[in-house]
């Protein structure tokens, strides 16, 4: 059997059923009382407005726990900028003792051939 065939019965079933479950319900559907359609934006926006307040996401929200992970993220933060300057800083140092070192090697050298010239 080909594919499309098999669709195309399984489709006419499900037509055929629905159907079947419509004419079954229209009874019960003609006996319901008739609603005016009347379409108030006002009274929409109400309920929704309820219903926000009623499903609050928020009402487990603790505010001094969001305070704390906001200041420990802060402090950590804080932290890694200081490590990070204080190395920069060990670095300026270092380079700084490195000119000195090679000032004071330069000094004496120069001393020394400027007694050499004098003899």
């Amino acid at each position: 059997m080909n594919s499309e065939a098999i669709a195309t019965t399984i489709l006419f079933c499900s037509l055929i059923g629905i159907g079947v479950v419509v004419f079954r319900k229209i009874p019960m559907i003609s006996k319901l009382p008739e609603v005016p359609a009347e379409f108030n934006l006002k009274k929409i926006l109400l309920k929704i407005r309820e219903k926000i307040k009623i499903f609050n996401p928020f009402r487990y929200f603790l505010d001094k726990i969001f305070l704390q992970k906001i200041l420990s993220k802060i402090r950590i933060l804080t932290l890694k900028i200081e490590n990070k300057t204080a190395g920069w800083l060990q670095k300026l140092r270092e380079h700084s003792l490195k000119e000195k070192i090679e000032k004071n090697d330069n000094y004496w050298e120069k001393l020394k051939k400027s007694t050499n010239k004098k003899r």
